[in-house]
């Protein structure tokens, strides 16, 4: 008996052995059986509760930053749910100690540093439809608004200035013209620039683009013209409407070197990210003239201020404070969509089942375990229910009402076995350039 317990000892060390170099490394740590998704920066949950509450218990942070997140939230927190209002660095990103997936409540996604969140195992996705829309249709606004020049009429007579004779009107619509036979250069063309380019056109708009990261015949489609280079657009541009992600390759992409390359006179649209463009240059450009009119929706320091930055002297500018995104229904989409994946998450496999996974490639590249069955590397979350300490955190509980700790108690009775598939992340992966080219580089229309 005592031999056969040796052999069962010896089979089992060199079992061990042999599997050790396939189990994956959690670096995060280990998960609860009731995973805890955390809104970062935010405190109504009430749109993602009804998606998440048989799965998940859901609290929000309200921060602004990760010092202000509570430090259960930091080692527990599996899923993060955010807007644009705070950045994820890789400092912040190692907070957390159990981070599978993050889901920015958006399109844009420059607020993470999704190589950093590849590194570390961490899945990053966004919800690029919900406000394609609203975004190309606040971008044809500011266009249509540049060119005939109503919000500057509108403030001449809230001044009390005249407009009835020809040349009093001739001095208060000075530089409205016509649209049709002017030519758009939108710079991205991805999901809003394309839904801009279509709007434009029905205007008289001829309409040019440039995407390097587009496979041929995308123009012919349309029935659009593409642009070789950027400088190319910039020179038979007489609007430019950016509608591309804000990446390390492109930020100040409009600078005094590309303004001297636009056509005298042209107008500047902005809805999609601040860092584009060089508020300084830009607000040079204007005073002398070089470019007729701007309007942006997006701008380098938010929220903006009039008072203080390089436009406050700027003339011919509008400005609106990062709103192009929003309606009540594309909020809404957005927050289900973004809940949904996080859903997908918990029940699924990471990244296989996520939606809109902005590095999946990379993760599945770095996949330790590709011939391993999935039930082997992935086991499925079993135990007894997770609780919060009474008043620890804010925590949306069934009824979407924030602090209610017998409603999250309520909420985790009856827990189904739900969990979230492990990922590995080797402590020396190799870097990431961009999450892919069709996702990181290539225009994502902006939209929170």
């Amino acid at each position: 008996m005592a031999l056969m317990d040796k052999h069962k000892q010896i089979k089992r060390q060199r079992l061990d052995r042999i599997c050790e170099g396939i189990r994956p490394p959690i670096l995060n740590g280990p998960m609860h059986p009731r995973p805890l998704v955390a809104l970062l920066d935010g405190r109504d949950c009430t749109v993602e509760m009804p998606i998440l509450k048989d799965v998940a218990t859901v609290a929000f942070c309200d921060a602004q930053s990760t010092q202000e997140i509570h430090e259960k939230v930091l080692n527990e927190a599996v899923a993060a749910l955010l807007y644009h209002t705070i950045t994820l660095s890789r400092d912040d990103l190692e907070k957390f100690k159990g981070l599978r997936v993050i889901v920015r409540i958006g399109s844009g996604f420059d607020n993470v540093d999704v190589k950093a969140a590849a590194e570390l195992g961490i899945a990053v996705c966004n919800v690029p439809a919900a406000s394609v829309e609203e975004t190309a249709d606040t971008s044809l606004c500011l266009i249509l608004n540049l060119y005939r020049r109503v919000t500057w009429m509108h403030q001449a007579l809230r001044e009390g200035t005249r407009a009835s004779s020809v040349e009093q009107i001739r001095e208060v619509a000075g530089g409205a013209a016509r649209i049709r036979g002017e030519t758009l250069g939108i710079i991205g063309l991805g999901r809003v620039g394309q839904a801009v380019a279509l709007r434009a056109k029905a205007f008289g708009f001829g309409v040019i683009f440039y995407d390097p990261y587009l496979p041929d015949g995308v123009e012919r489609s349309l029935g659009l013209q593409r642009m070789a280079t950027l400088q190319d657009l910039l020179i038979h541009s007489d609007c430019v409407s950016l509608h591309c992600s804000l990446n390390e390759h492109n930020h100040h992409l409009i600078n005094d070197f590309t303004i001297k390359q636009m056509r005298q006179g042209a107008f500047l649209v902005n809805t999609s990210r601040g860092g584009l463009v060089d508020e300084k240059a830009l607000a040079q450009a204007l005073k002398e003239g070089r470019i007729r009119g701007a309007a942006l929706d997006v701008h380098e320091t938010e929220p903006f201020s009039f008072s203080t930055g390089p436009l406050k002297d700027a003339p011919n500018l509008i400005c609106t404070p990062h709103t192009s995104w929003y309606s009540e229904q594309a909020s809404v989409e957005a927050r289900e969509e973004a809940a949904r994946e996080v859903r997908r998450a918990i029940t699924g496999r990471i990244p296989d089942s996520l939606k809109n996974c902005v590095n999946k490639e990379y993760l599945m590249a770095a996949s330790q375990w590709p011939g391993m069955e999935a039930a082997t590397v992935h086991p499925e979350l079993n135990g007894a229910a997770y609780r919060f300490p009474p008043g620890l955190i804010n925590v949306a509980a069934a009824g979407g009402l924030p602090g209610a700790a017998a409603g999250v108690e309520s909420l985790v009775q009856g827990t189904l076995a739900h969990g979230i598939a492990p990922v590995s992340h080797p402590p020396h992966a190799p870097s990431p350039g961009q999450p892919t080219k069709a996702e990181a580089d290539r225009d994502i229309p902006s939209d929170q």
